[in-house]
């Protein structure tokens, strides 16, 4: 799966309002419903947080991956959201989150099409540079490139 078919502008802000992981995580699933990607916002939310309980989506280098492999996802998608401050997340280093990539995937592609998608948008996170690009960048045409601009990274975030 292409990353671009999935990162739309329209499901990236890059000025989220959020002071909380809670805000967060249902600012960009509003941007999912709004967009028709997500058919049932609670249904989906429950999902999103039943794997939040599995473990930690913060990856580190204020980044977080939380992800919903859902009934409620009529198309596959990911929204993306900075915030300002950075959320106390739960990270792998203890630090907080600025930049948030919510995936949406169908129940029926929770396997195949999401494990693609991960190891994509890991690769990217891999490099260090895109890292300190996506927390920084002004425009969502930025991110847009970013994301599409798949190559194997240096480190890891």
């Amino acid at each position: 799966m292409d990353l671009s078919k999935v990162i739309k502008e329209e499901r990236i802000n890059l000025n989220l309002n959020a002071k909380s992981k809670d805000e967060v995580i249902n600012e960009l699933t509003d941007l999912l419903v709004e967009t028709g990607s997500v058919a049932n916002k609670e249904g989906f939310l429950k999902d999103v947080y039943a794997r939040e309980e599995i473990g930690e989506t913060g990856m580190g280098g204020y980044i977080a991956i939380p992800h919903g492999k859902s009934a409620h996802v009529a198309k596959t998608a990911i929204a993306i959201g900075r915030t300002y401050e950075e959320i106390e997340w739960g990270s792998l280093d203890g630090k907080g989150v600025k930049l948030i990539i919510l995936f949406a995937v169908p129940e029926e592609d929770k396997t195949s099409v999401h494990v693609k998608l991960l190891a994509q948008v890991a690769s990217i996170l891999g490099d260090e540079e895109k890292c300190q690009e996506l927390l920084t960048v002004k425009s969502t045409e930025d991110i847009l490139e970013i994301m599409s601009n798949n190559k194997k990274g240096k480190e890891v975030c």
